[in-house]
């Protein structure tokens, strides 16, 4: 089959918007006939899904089976709908074609629809109803169960075929979470300026796999998402969402003991914790998906919370990487350096931080880095890809450590609140951080 790569899907998408493909509806529509937007109260905001029709001469046999695979609604495994994204991002096609299909309705007038209590049709079909029932099962659980993530890897950035999920299964993996974030906004802008929908997707995500072009929209999706889309807004909506549930015949029997208060309270808990983990938090790359070497030895374990902060630049590579591509491969030669020049175990920095606006964990939250010498088992050592000396990293790239990562670090109990932020070069004989990125520092909240 193709891979499964949101390039694949656009070629798709492109082959069916290309001519008169024998199928009446809209590229969502029958993605809908397919199988994603199953679930009750999709169903009752968009109605029963159409028939589903013969494969479109327009698509090949492999296009049609992927494409229809892609669609297929598994509850139990939810991740199987999704794409690898060019920013190295993975997302699920169902809630992105809901909230694309309800902004192509909205932009040619469509009667809003009427269920009891109303909702906002775009967030119910995204993101409402899955966070709802995602918290609302964990609740009802032995307190084990997550109600969101977690993330996942691919079996090859270049070829993606499969994806594996790095722990248990909530209801909304990443993957769900970055396809509804991304379906709200694509819907909302649709709703207001209609464009093919190819066009549409190729501008949002960018096209082809490690493209250079730089960063793409889809890599400030949880910024964008947070500007449009506030906790109070997602509980009402949550909150909503719930009480149409209860009336629906599938789904009725689900909250029959759940008072007025308890729905209030489960949306309260559903949009913080969202929140808190998709828009306040910034993404970090997983070590699988930048080709990390296994670590040598044994992982000391840090004690947390830790109580400073290192700031570094890597110096080599001393130019920004500003895709996933160049990032992931900046990763591989900063480990390769480490482990066999310099003998340690791994890559000594706790994280590593790309201009294309993502983290990507080196030791991570858990274990002892090989970064600032002598403190490595009490901070976390963060360096940015790059020589800093001259210039500074672009102003959204400062601000997602100083605004997303510390500020998370704290709020999840991994860094004291009153911790102590520095530069490299004050913990021995280097430049690290180099003088701009080192004078910038200065001024954060906790530099000592």
């Amino acid at each position: 089959l193709p891979p499964r790569h949101m390039d694949s899907v656009v070629q798709i998408v492109e082959a069916l918007e290309s001519t008169d493909h024998g199928f009446t509806g809209t590229v969502p529509e029958l993605a809908r006939a397919l199988g994603a937007c199953s679930t009750p109260g999709c169903r009752a905001v968009l109605g029963e899904p159409p028939d589903v029709p013969p494969a479109p001469p327009t698509l090949s046999h492999e296009q049609w089976l992927l494409f229809t695979q892609l669609l297929h609604h598994d509850a139990a495994a939810p991740e199987r709908g999704a794409v690898l994204a060019p920013d190295g991002s993975t997302v699920a096609l169902g809630p992105l074609l809901a909230g694309i299909e309800v902004g192509l309705k909205r932009a040619t007038g469509w009667p809003v629809p009427t269920v009891e209590p109303p909702v906002d049709a775009l967030y119910a079909v995204t993101i409402a109803e899955a966070l709802g029932t995602s918290f609302l099962l964990a609740r009802d659980g032995d307190g084990d169960r997550a109600a969101l993530g977690p993330g996942g890897c691919w079996d090859d950035v270049d070829h993606p075929q499969n994806y594996t999920l790095l722990g248990p299964p909530s209801p909304i993996p990443d993957a769900i979470a970055n396809g509804a974030m991304d379906g709200v906004l694509l819907g909302a802008h649709l709703a207001r300026a209609p464009i093919p929908l190819a066009d549409l997707l190729r501008g949002y995500y960018g096209t082809g796999n490690g493209t250079e072009k730089g960063r793409p929209p889809s890599s400030y999706r949880r910024r964008d998402f947070g500007v449009l889309t506030g906790p109070e807004k997602l509980e009402e909506e949550v909150a909503a969402m719930l009480r149409v549930l209860r009336v629906l015949p599938p789904t009725r029997e689900l909250l029959e003991d759940v008072g007025p208060e308890e729905v209030v309270a489960i949306a309260r808990q559903a949009a913080r914790d969202f929140t808190e983990v998709y828009v306040e938090c910034p993404a970090i790359v997983p070590r699988c998906m930048w080709g990390a070497r296994p670590y040598r030895g044994t992982p000391k374990l840090l004690t947390l919370p830790l109580g400073s902060v290192y700031i570094h630049h890597t110096s080599t590579p001393s130019t920004p990487c500003r895709t996933f591509a160049a990032c992931a491969r900046a990763m591989r030669a900063m480990q390769r350096f480490h482990q066999d020049t310099r003998g340690w175990d791994d890559i000594g920095y706790s994280f590593v931080v790309g201009s294309d606006g993502y983290l990507y964990q080196g030791r991570g939250w858990h274990w002892v880095g090989a970064h600032t010498k002598g403190y490595n088992s009490k901070g976390y050592g963060v360096g940015y890809v790059g020589d800093f000396s001259a210039t500074l990293p672009d102003p959204d790239i400062i601000a997602l450590v100083r605004d997303g990562l510390l500020p998370c670090a704290v709020r999840t109990g991994r860094l004291h609140r009153n911790y102590t932020l520095r530069g490299h070069r004050q913990m021995g004989h280097t430049d690290c951080p180099g003088n701009s990125l080192f004078r910038e520092i200065e001024t954060w909240h906790g530099f000592k």
